[in-house]
């Protein structure tokens, strides 16, 4: 078993505690409306939301994967941080036994928005490896949903 690590950091105008609000706090809501073409649904299966709770996301039709189900390691919603990672579904391709993920965000120097920081790591099965062209995919989707959310907040400045 192999782990494939990559670190991602965006940042936004937007404060830490609202963005956090809208991106973990109701993104189970949230995400499915302001891009449903890659995520249709986010179900909770199991728990309060906190940690050890399990969410069944199911994607849309612009994805290559029908689901997963994430597992909540922690949730820190004074200190902005959100830990959970990906324990079944097709995204794991057979191939991965887990993916975690931890994002932190936290305000940026000139306290005018946050500096989100995520590190993902990909817990590989027998010899598989990740290539860059994957790990670039995948930043880029990360980054396109945190860019959809921002531009959401942006719009609506009253929302969260």
């Amino acid at each position: 078993m192999g782990v494939f690590t990559y670190e991602m950091e965006v940042v936004t105008k937007i404060p830490p505690a609202k963005i956090f609000s809208a991106l973990v706090l109701d993104g189970d809501k949230l995400i499915p409306k302001i891009v449903p073409q890659a995520i249709k649904t986010v179900e909770l299966i199991k728990g309060d939301g906190g940690p050890g709770s399990i969410k069944k996301i199911t994607f849309g039709e612009g994805s290559q994967f029908d689901y997963v189900k994430h597992k909540v390691e922690a949730l820190d919603k004074e200190n902005f941080i959100y830990n959970y990672s990906v324990i079944e579904g097709d995204a794991l391709m057979k191939s991965l036994e887990k993916i975690t993920n931890e994002i932190k965000l936290a305000s940026s120097p000139d306290d005018v928005g946050s500096i989100c920081k995520s590190i993902s790591k990909y817990y590989t099965i027998g010899d598989f490896s990740i290539t860059e062209e994957q790990i670039k995919a995948g930043k880029e989707k990360s980054s396109g949903l945190f860019k959809a959310i921002e531009a959401y907040l942006l719009a609506n400045p009253d929302a969260y």
